[in-house]
């Protein structure tokens, strides 16, 4: 395998960073267990203020989890929750998984259009939701079987003296607005649910190689499709995170979540890997630059995952403020480029490191990170985590290796690759070999270290803020569009990184071109993230000779018309 076998990142591997690590023998469950009684007495959570301790955290899983059960919750059961980051998010969590059911994460400030795809497609029965959106949840077709409404108040977690109404955004479509203003009615009050008695230790935990989460994702192409992640593919992605930072001591680290706890990237660095190592866990239920600062001055992260705005809009808050960002250790980038000027900023007022990684759902996320430490290389996203094997193939042969050097496409076999999506085996067999090799669909090279250099993507998914956006999704939605012919939608580069969503529309004869009426028209049916930033009538779209829209030479023609206007 042109020297891949041989597994050459690993001499470059910070100190005491081990090449392979022991497969965890437990579940998640297990994993919470093993931290509640080692860390007891230590704060597990922290929400504005307000405290949780790991023996807290593990009496309310516990009777969270019993509340579930009574009301019907099995093995195997889809568990949904619909909620932003808060101490509730951890417990429910955790509860449904202490029973062997299935977590299936949902963004909250969904559209209703956008949740009933994966209601249809998971078939949760039970729902626990943000009670901003509960009456979007229960307004879900009844066909679909969500038959009990758990309603989460987010600010029950907070200090009594800090509870406000939360300027989080909410889904922007005029009738879920509407409903909105209405009280969660008919939900069960989630403190219902952690009312009730502890579940009895006798129940059996869910196994190791159990179902855990369905992860929703585009995957390679189309629509969401769910990623399903067992219980070791979580549980050993979070043993590689910490054999990644030997640095940081177990049961006394402090780690941010900045991150939403539904995306792949939080859910695995803040709900596993920081609960395993006994850390304190500072939720922020949305990104404000000035919460996260009045936490920096009481109590610097030890460890702070993040995207590339981020850091640089809290290195401006920072100054602003005059509030010192040093003491702040590991920083560790994802989802999208990592541009050298704000790994040089962001050192230059921390005094600690700032290091790319990479990752998909389908992994769990982490595939490779950048050393921790002076072997670290700039403008790559580093090297594959212990106990992964990476290669670099053929797009169109992906038995065949390309020299170290060579661009081709990035494969990848380990215990956190998944096994396959939801419901979906043609397109699982699509991107998982016969031999077990996870085709990512993104073109690489790899030097001759084993350092990865992302070129660019097979897959036509647009990042943005960190996000995953399918063009399909985005081009269904305003296809709708009275007057809009056809559609497609692409990224186009961002100065500061990631990239803009942008759609190409072609009009119906005698239809008038608004771009501000559309893009209205989108925020009512997609999430604003999806929403496109910049809306361009075109006389026609590039085709194959099947008929097919060739969003590459959209790309290239919007990027020209860009270039010509000095944009």
């Amino acid at each position: 395998m042109t020297g891949y076998s041989d597994r050459p990142w690993v001499s470059a591997y910070a100190p005491d960073v081990p090449a392979d690590i022991e497969l965890p023998e437990g579940s998640l469950a297990h994993l919470i267990d093993d931290s509640v009684a080692t860390y007891g007495k230590h704060v597990a959570l922290e929400f504005f203020g307000a405290t949780t301790t790991y023996a807290e955290l593990g009496d309310q899983i516990a009777r969270a989890a019993e509340g579930l059960r009574k009301r019907g919750v099995r093995k195997g059961d889809r568990v949904a929750l619909v909620l932003p980051n808060c101490p509730q998010h951890v417990v429910a969590f955790y509860a449904a998984l202490r029973l062997g059911a299935v977590v299936v994460e949902h963004n909250p400030l969904y559209t209703p259009r956008e949740l009933r795809h994966q209601f249809e497609d998971h078939g949760a029965t039970v729902a626990i939701v943000w009670d901003k959106v509960a009456p979007m949840v229960q307004e879900l077709p009844a066909d679909l079987g969500v038959a009990t409404v758990i309603s989460v108040d987010i600010t029950r977690g907070m200090p009594a003296s800090k509870r406000f109404a939360l300027r989080l955004p909410i889904p922007a479509a005029r009738k879920a607005r509407e409903q909105l203003t209405a009280k969660a009615s008919g939900t069960v009050p989630w403190e219902t649910l952690v009312s009730s008695r502890r579940l009895k230790a006798s129940v059996p935990r869910p196994e190791r190689d159990d179902l855990a989460l369905i992860q929703y994702t585009s995957g390679t192409t189309g629509r969401p499709k769910g990623v399903m992640l067992s219980h070791l593919n979580l549980a050993v992605n979070a043993a590689q995170a910490r054999a990644w930072v030997p640095t940081i001591e177990r049961g006394s680290s402090v780690v941010y979540a900045v991150l939403p706890l539904f995306h792949a990237y939080g859910l695995t660095l803040c709900l596993t890997f920081a609960m395993s190592m006994g850390s304190r866990l500072v939720l922020f239920p949305k990104f404000d630059p000035d919460l996260v600062l009045d936490v920096v001055k009481k109590r610097p992260a030890t460890f702070l995952p993040a995207v590339p705005p981020i850091y640089e809009r809290l290195v401006q808050a920072a100054e602003k403020r005059r509030v010192s960002l040093s003491g702040i250790d590991i920083a560790i980038s994802g989802a999208m480029s990592l541009p050298q000027s704000i790994v040089d900023l962001w050192e230059s007022k921390t005094g600690g490191y700032l290091v790319e990684g990479y990752g998909l759902s389908e992994c769990a996320p982490v595939l490779m990170a950048n050393p921790v430490g002076a072997t670290r290389k700039p403008g790559t996203v580093g090297l594959a985590l212990p106990g992964t094997e990476l290669r670099v193939a053929d797009p169109d042969d992906p038995t065949a290796d390309r020299p170290f050097g060579e661009e081709g496409e990035l494969l990848a076999r380990g215990p956190q690759v998944f096994s396959g999506y939801w419901r979906n085996a043609d397109e699982s067999a699509k991107v998982l070999t016969p031999d077990g090799w996870f085709r990512t669909g993104d073109i690489v090279t790899m030097d001759e270290d084993g350092f990865v250099r992302i070129v660019d993507r097979i897959k036509e998914l647009i990042v943005t803020g960190g996000f995953n956006v399918s063009p399909t999704e985005v081009e269904d939605a305003l296809r709708s569009f009275e007057g809009v012919a056809d559609v497609a939608v692409v990224g186009l580069p961002h100065r500061r990184g990631g990239e803009d969503v942008v759609a190409a529309v072609v009009m119906e004869p005698g239809a008038s071109f608004d771009e501000e009426a559309i893009r209205a028209y989108g925020r009512d049916c997609l999430t604003a993230y999806k929403v496109p930033k910049h809306v361009v009538q075109v006389d026609e779209l590039p085709r194959s000779i099947v008929g097919k829209v060739i969003r590459r030479k959209v790309r290239d023609q919007l990027v020209a018309q860009r270039e010509a206007a000095g944009a």
